[in-house]
């Protein structure tokens, strides 16, 4: 098992600032396709193939600003679908945002961390935390580069990591995560 460095969110109870060495990942390496390969939220249990794509926009008044397009399959279809919004960063290091839905989702907001992210056997992986809206509980998702998701090892990481943090609502959601089927990638 690998020892991995995640920090509490924000609003966690235990928030402090992150740990030593601790640096959110660049602009230029988060945008890409990630795929979700495990949750805590709700909302992905009855989907397939979630993946989120990052793609830089233009600061706004110093603070990184990205598209975000999420897309997904409903378990017993075919049929994609996508969530288009722009994320734009709380500071200007990158590592806390707030999202902003598109089109007819202009109205829904939600504000989501980086509490983890790096780079081993040839695996980057990130792990979010998605602060609870109107829509949302509170939750929890791990990103990986592959579709396949990160080894069993980063994985054990993670949840140690998570487990680790001394606020009860995040150990109970590090304990439910769940793996998201992929089917492409």
């Amino acid at each position: 098992m690998y020892r991995v460095i995640i920090h509490p969110p924000s609003s966690s109870a235990s928030a402090q600032a992150p740990p030593s060495g601790f640096q959110p990942p660049k602009i230029e390496w988060l945008c890409r396709t990630w795929y979700v390969t495990h949750s805590t939220l709700p909302m992905w249990k009855s989907k397939r193939d979630v993946a989120i794509t990052y793609k830089a926009l233009e600061p706004l008044d110093d603070h990184p600003r990205l598209d975000d397009v999420v897309s997904y399959r409903k378990l017993d279809s075919d049929k994609e679908k996508t969530v288009h919004g722009v994320d734009t960063a709380v500071g200007v290091d990158g590592g806390s945002w707030n999202w902003r839905g598109k089109g007819m989702l202009a109205i829904a907001t939600s504000h989501w961390e980086i509490l983890g992210s790096g780079d081993i056997e040839n695996v980057e992986w990130v792990v979010t935390y998605f602060a609870k809206t109107l829509f949302t509980p509170a939750g929890i998702d791990v990103y990986c580069s592959r579709a396949e998701g990160v080894p069993k090892s980063v994985l054990n990481g993670i949840t140690n990591g998570l487990a680790q943090i001394k606020d009860s609502d995040v150990a109970r959601l590090a304990e439910s995560l769940f793996n998201i089927k992929h089917e492409r990638g």
